[in-house]
């Protein structure tokens, strides 16, 4: 990704099937300020995702693709999906959301992602 270096990898546990590969965090104020801002639907292929932490609602303002938007709760399980979140639009807030992963269109949906499932995120040096 050409915002930030992919730091992670996002897993669906419920479903046992990968959501990202080369997740980017997210984690600072002008990280999650700058977002996805800058980056081409390309550069936001299969396997890229951004974890924002801590969040609980985003928007597509001043971005050329559509997203999927993965909120999730403390306990890493799936409160609510945005599919195919256009540009130029605010995605809901949820006030019980404690972060949000950002994916590549029609991500949520290819991979069977919904409410109740639990994501695992697995930070670079620290697998098992």
């Amino acid at each position: 990704m050409a915002v930030f270096s992919a730091r992670a990898c996002a897993l669906n546990r419920t479903r046992d099937t990968c959501l990202a590969t080369s997740l980017a965090v997210a984690d600072t104020h002008w990280t999650r300020l700058r977002g996805l801002l800058g980056l081409s639907a390309g550069d936001f292929g299969n396997g890229c995702g951004l974890w924002i932490v801590p969040c609980h609602g985003v928007h597509t303002l001043g971005m050329g693709f559509a997203i999927d938007a993965v909120y999730l709760d403390r306990g890493m399980h799936v409160i609510h999906v945005e599919s195919e979140l256009r540009p130029w639009r605010f995605a809901a807030v949820r006030a019980n959301a404690a972060s949000v992963l950002e994916l590549p269109c029609r991500t949520a949906i290819e991979t069977g992602t919904a409410v109740g499932d639990r994501i695992e995120i697995t930070l670079a040096g620290n697998e098992p």
